[in-house]
């Protein structure tokens, strides 16, 4: 038996279901914040950073470094120019986005470099001299 709380709860759930359903209708286009994917990876020289940005032009994208913290930043728009007859379905998420870092001790904040292509943005982020690994070479007496 189902007593008021769940069939609330049923409703609420089937109208979210309804909604999500319904959430592209045709000839709407919405826009949407989104957060771009980054992989991280290091290497005994730096940290490098690539961030997903397809779509969007290098002047649509802003790096800051601040208190030892680095924020991407920028907004990807779709322009187009709508007919009433356009879009079945919109899956392109537009709008802006800001991901931030903080920036561990052994990162040379004034040796940051950034390249983009192909819809990739890679930022290499070196690191200290004094804390790279070195090699000590072993003499035979």
């Amino acid at each position: 038996m189902f007593n008021v709380v769940t069939t609330n709860r049923l409703n609420r759930d089937f109208t979210d279901l309804m909604n999500d359903f319904f959430r592209f209708p045709a000839n709407h286009v919405e826009k949407h914040d989104f957060t771009p994917r980054v992989n991280i990876r290091e290497t005994k020289d730096d940290v490098r950073l690539t961030f997903e940005l397809p779509g969007m032009d290098k002047k649509d994208v802003k790096i800051m470094i601040a208190e030892n913290t680095l924020t991407v930043s920028g907004e990807r728009k779709f322009e187009s120019e709508r007919k009433e007859d356009d879009f079945v379905r919109n899956e392109i998420f537009t709008g802006s986005f800001s991901r931030s870092f903080t920036l561990p001790e052994t990162i040379d904040a004034e040796k940051i470099s950034a390249e983009y292509k192909n819809g990739l943005l890679e930022i290499t982020l070196a690191k200290k001299e004094e804390v790279k690994p070195k090699e000590i070479e072993v003499k035979v007496s």
